[in-house]
Order: structure tokens, then sequence, then C-alpha cells
């Protein structure tokens, strides 16, 4: 697993920084994205939709989430 920490980070820099993975993500393999700035929540997810990514959001702890990020199956 990849994992992108974004902490401090202000959109769309996650978004960028998720985009230089796509290739592996692609390959199977799977990213966990770390981020304290809730706009990236709702931008990664939008991009994940548009890319046909598969993501899920959990909040860590107060403030902080963790975003994973993999291939959607194919139909």
């Amino acid at each position: 697993m990849v994992e992108i920490d974004c902490l401090g980070e202000i959109c769309p820099v996650p978004v960028m920084m998720l985009k230089k993975h796509q290739q592996a993500i692609r390959s199977g393999e799977k990213v966990l994205l770390v981020t304290d700035h809730s706009c990236a929540r709702n931008s990664i997810t939008e991009y994940c939709d548009k890319a046909n990514l598969r993501c899920s959001i959990q909040e860590v702890i107060n403030g902080v989430w963790e975003i994973s990020i993999e291939a959607s199956l194919p139909d």
C-alpha cells in the first residue's frame, strides 16, 4: 500500500499528489491518503468518481481523515 501524507496541504495539492499514483492504482496498488484539510474529502471523492476509482473515507481522529483509494472492479 502506498501512503500519501497530505497533512498541512490544501486543495488542489492532495488531488495532484494522488494523480501521481494513478498508474500504480490501475495496476492494483491501494493508496492511503492522509489529510487534515476537509475540502480534500470532497475533491478526492469527485476525482475518484471521474477516474472510475473507489474510495472510502474514515475520520481517524478529529480533523484527520484517511482516504483509501483503489481501482474499481470491472463490470
